[in-house]
C-alpha cells in the first residue's frame, strides 16, 4: 500500500508528506520583529503541545546561558518578576493555558514577547506593543516547529539573550542538510529502499515507546507527539539515564505479551555512559522486551542530528497513519475537546 501513490494521495489529503519534505524551508523564513535588548535574569517560555516543541528543542540546541524554563500549563513559576523575559507562544494564538500564563506574567511585571500565528495573543501583542514574531500559516502546529524555533532564536538574539551568536547561521545552514537528508524517505522511494516506510510497517498495530538520551530527548518528544497526532497511536517517550532507575524494571515481568514497538533514538554525541546504557539495557532486556528498532542519528553536528531525527519521525508517523487508513493532518477530537470546555 505504501508504494501505491494514488492511495497515498487520496489518504494524505493535506499533503503532509509534502510538508515534511519541505520543512527545511522554514529555517529561511525572515521574521520582522521589533525587539529591543533586555536586561533579564531568566527566561520563561509558555506554550502547549506543538507550540512548546521549539522551546524544548532549544534546551538541547543551542542551549541557554541563563535559566530557561518551559511552562506547559496555566500557572507560571513564582520567581517570575520584572527581571524575567517571558515568551508566550501559541500557533493559534488562542490557547487558553498560554493566555492565562501571559496574564499572570503581566501582573508580575515581566518583560513580554509573543510568538503566534494570529488570534488573541497576536491582538494582545499589537495592542500593548509587545514584540511579536508572527508565524506563517501551517496545516497544524506540529508542522511548524522550525518556524517556531527560528522565531524564538530571533527574539532571543534581538533581546541580547541568545547564548550562541552563531546559532541562526547554523540553523540556516542546517536547512540545506535537511533538504537532502529527507530524500530517501519520500513517497516515490519504494518500501524496500525506504527506511521510514519499513519502520511504519514494524510499528503498525502497536503502541510506540520512544527512548533517547538527553541530547536527542526533544526529538523523542516530537516522535511521541507525531505518533499521537499523525498516526492517532498511543505512544510514550522517556530518556536515559532516568529510564534505568525505574522504567527499566517495568519491562521485566508483566504483561508477558507486550504489544509495543520500542524505538531507540541514538547519537554518538551523547555522553559515553549514556551510549553504554543503551547497549547494556538491550542485552539485559533481551527476551522480555521487544527488540528495539534502533535509529542512529545522522549529521556532523548536534543540530543536524536533531533535525534529521525529527524529520525522520515525521515520515515514519505519516506512513503509519496511511497504513491505518487515516488522513494524518486533522486532530478533530482535540478541537472537539477544546470546544467542549466552553460548553
Amino acid at each position: 500500500m505504501l508504494d501505491d501513490l494514488k492511495v497515498i494521495h487520496e489518504r494524505d489529503a493535506q499533503d503532509t508528506l509534502g510538508i515534511a519534505e519541505r520543512q527545511w524551508q522554514q529555517v529561511n523564513h525572515e521574521f520582522d520583529v521589533s525587539q529591543k535588548p533586555v536586561d533579564a535574569d531568566n527566561i520563561v517560555y509558555a506554550g502547549m503541545g506543538g507550540s512548546a516543541l521549539a522551546a524544548v528543542l532549544s534546551l538541547s540546541w543551542p542551549g541557554h546561558n541563563k535559566p530557561f524554563e518551559v511552562v506547559r500549563g496555566y500557572d507560571i513559576p513564582a520567581y517570575v518578576s520584572p527581571r524575567t523575559y517571558f515568551i508566550a507562544a501559541s500557533y493559534s494564538g488562542n490557547t487558553e493555558e498560554t493566555i492565562e500564563a501571559i496574564a499572570q506574567a503581566e501582573a508580575k511585571g515581566a518583560q513580554i514577547a509573543v510568538i503566534a500565528g494570529g488570534g488573541k495573543l497576536a491582538e494582545l501583542a499589537q495592542k500593548k506593543g509587545y514584540p511579536l514574531a508572527l508565524l506563517p500559516k501551517a496545516e497544524q502546529p506540529r508542522y511548524a516547529v522550525l518556524f517556531n524555533l527560528k522565531a524564538l532564536l530571533i527574539l532571543l538574539q534581538k533581546a541580547g539573550l541568545l547564548a550562541d551568536e552563531n546559532a541562526l547561521t547554523e540553523l540556516e545552514q542546517a536547512g540545506e542538510f535537511l533538504k537532502n537528508a529527507v530524500q530517501p524517505w519520500v513517497a516515490t522511494i519504494p518500501t524496500e529502499n525506504n527506511p521510514a516506510k519499513k519502520i511504519a510497517l514494524e510499528v503498525i498495530g502497536k503502541s510506540a515507546v520512544i527512548y533517547a538520551g538527553p541530547k536527542l530527548w526533544p526529538a523523542a518528544y516530537k516522535w511521541k507527539i507525531s505518533f499521537n497526532e499523525n498516526a492517532k497511536h498511543v505512544a510514550w517517550a522517556n530518556q536515559y539515564p532516568e529510564f534505568n532507575h525505574n522504567e527499566f524494571m517495568g519491562w521485566t515481568k508483566q504483561p508477558v505479551d507486550k504489544p509495543y514497538a520500542v524505538i531507540d533514538l541514538r547519537s554518538n554525541l551523547e555522553h559515553p555512559r549514556v551510549q553504554k546504557r543503551f547497549e547494556v539495557t538491550e542485552r539485559l532486556l533481551s527476551g522480555v522486551r521487544p527488540a528495539p528498532i534502533v535509529v542512529q542519528a545522522q549529521g556532523s553536528i548536534l543540530l543536524e542530528e536533531l533535525l534529521w531525527i525529527i524529520a525522520f519521525g515525521d515520515f515514519v508517523t505519516i506512513y503509519t497513519a496511511l497504513l491505518n487508513g487515516l488522513n494524518p493532518a486533522p486532530v478533530d477530537l482535540i478541537e472537539k475537546f477544546k470546544k467542549s470546555l466552553d460548553d
